[in-house]
């Protein structure tokens, strides 16, 4: 599915009526989406009374539209939040309102209104839509923080919850606390962005009757991994391949008390199909991988006092580097040290193949960040926030706060292909384009989970994927393996080598 920013919402629904679909059929449509979901939830829960918010403008619309489909078995009442709605088709669908449906006014009732919000079963917010920035009135965040204090109601908004941005998923205060957020058409950034994203609750997108094909053909901001895997089918081996034809991954990993690294994330770029590993660790460590792994082909390195590499088997590395791989990993436990970032930038500024550069890897060049623009490699990197904020030199909070544009403006600065990873994992191309990842869960937060991704990702450069690809489909499989492994163990008590273990049958119908 795609995501798409307001402007580019606003020009599909124009599109849409040229085709014929006007904004009245859309309204109707929205409302009756989020009127059949809130009949479901009303049926299974008997509830009782539902709160429908209604905004000025065409939200408040939909808002009509719900609170009259929803009047025939329910008791519903509409607070008007902004006064009498100032757009023609909000007028419209409010003069349709059947005369049990009772409508107060929030400036002349407050207490009232303030009562109803406490007492009800449902809040159906319907106040701001896309359109929304900046911050709330003092009044209406009272109100919103009275819906959200009501914990035995259920929230549904329309569209995003009343008090986001929609482009940024920028929060000024209080926001609606949503327990489900219909939206149609596309997703929009705020869906997909965190924090703003939590307070959706769970996201149902639904279809208004716009042709699928205008909006694939609309400037749309991302897409998401699960859209490309499916239109990028992963090319059908030869029945003669052999273990040539299927790559040769290097993996420069581990360092002394960090061999579960180097071993997960060669695990893991095994079980994605690569025909074979080199596994590069330093000498202390390979009996310990070696006992628990027995497929790759071990490169054992001397190692300085610390338990790292020495940065003497550098003429060695780039040998292999250059001309025994068809990929590369580099980073995954590989320690800090000024040895290893010297180390590290001397590897990245020689390697001519595709490289992943991962967790110590990224943190080796944050001093030395332009040799990501010297290197002839493909690069993908896979920081999480902590890293892409030691990359930038600033802070985890600041990257928080704009993931999109902060991933697409240091891939396409620095010509690679950026991994962002955390809930709703940005990748971003150095072409520009930018996909977020729908899969996964909370219990992946693990240490380890990103070594698996590490390794996934370069599995699959080593097999002649392009790093874009190769990226995006590693991140959706490792999300996927995540979530298989949540319904078996529980989010809380998954390992990151149980996603490991999952590859095991990902792959048998795909």
């Amino acid at each position: 599915m795609v995501v798409a920013e307001s402007g580019v919402m606003k020009n599909i629904e124009m599109i849409a009526a040229d085709h014929g679909i006007g904004m009245d059929k859309l309204m109707e449509n929205a409302g009756t989406k989020v009127a059949d979901l809130a009949a479901k939830i009303i049926s299974e829960k008997k509830l009782r009374s539902v709160c429908v918010l209604c905004g000025s403008g065409n939200n408040g619309g939909d808002g009509f539209v719900i609170a009259r489909l929803l009047s025939v078995m329910s008791s519903v009442k509409i607070i008007l939040t902004d006064g009498e709605p100032k757009t023609d088709l909000a007028r419209m669908n409010m003069g349709m309102l059947p005369d049990s449906v009772e409508v107060l006014y929030y400036s002349a009732h407050y207490y009232e209104c303030i009562g109803i919000v406490r007492d009800s079963d449902m809040i159906i917010d319907a106040v701001y839509g896309i359109g929304f920035r900046g911050d709330l009135h003092t009044d209406l965040s009272d109100l919103f923080g009275f819906c959200n204090d009501n914990k035995k109601a259920v929230r549904i908004a329309v569209d995003l919850p009343s008090g986001i941005e929609c482009n940024t998923g920028k929060i000024n205060g209080v926001c609606i606390d949503a327990d489900y957020t219909v939206t149609f058409t596309a997703l929009k950034p705020l869906h997909v962005l965190y924090p703003s994203a939590d307070k959706c609750g769970i996201i149902k997108l639904e279809s208004v009757g716009i042709p699928e094909s205008i909006i694939k053909n609309s400037p749309y901001l991302m897409l998401s991994t699960d859209e490309f895997v499916a239109s990028h089918p992963f090319p059908k081996k030869k029945a003669s391949a052999h273990k040539g034809d299927n790559g040769t991954l290097l993996s420069v990993c581990g360092s002394y008390g960090m061999a579960g690294a180097a071993m997960m994330s060669a695990e893991a770029a095994l079980r994605m199909g690569v025909g074979l590993v080199k596994l590069a660790v330093p000498e202390s460590i390979y009996p310990v991988i070696a006992s628990r792994l027995a497929e790759p082909v071990y490169k054992p390195l001397r190692q300085s006092k610390d338990g790292m590499i020495d940065i003497d088997e550098y003429g060695k590395i780039i040998q292999m580097l250059t001309e025994g791989c068809s990929a590369a990993l580099i980073g995954c436990g590989i320690g800090q040290s000024k040895s290893i970032s010297s180390l590290v930038a001397l590897l990245v500024d020689g390697a001519v193949k595709p490289l992943v550069l991962d967790a110590d890897g990224i943190n080796a060049i944050s001093s030395n960040i332009n040799v990501l623009k010297r290197s002839a490699a493909p690069i993908v990197l896979t920081p999480h926030p902590g890293e892409m904020a030691k990359l930038l030199g600033t802070n985890v909070d600041a990257v928080q706060s704009d993931r999109y544009h902060i991933a697409k403006k240091f891939a396409s600065e620095y010509g690679v292909t950026l991994v962002l990873k955390g809930a709703g994992t940005i990748i971003a191309a150095p072409s520009g384009r930018v996909y977020v990842n729908l899969t996964g869960n909370n219990g992946m937060g693990k240490g380890g989970s990103g070594d698996v991704l590490a390794g996934m990702i370069a599995s699959l450069l080593a097999q002649g994927m392009d790093t874009e690809s190769a990226a995006v489909s590693a991140v959706y499989y490792h999300g996927l393996a995540g979530d298989r492994c949540a319904e078996k163990y529980s989010s809380r008590a998954m390992l990151p080598t149980d996603m490991i273990s999952e590859l095991k049958t990902i792959f048998l119908t795909r």
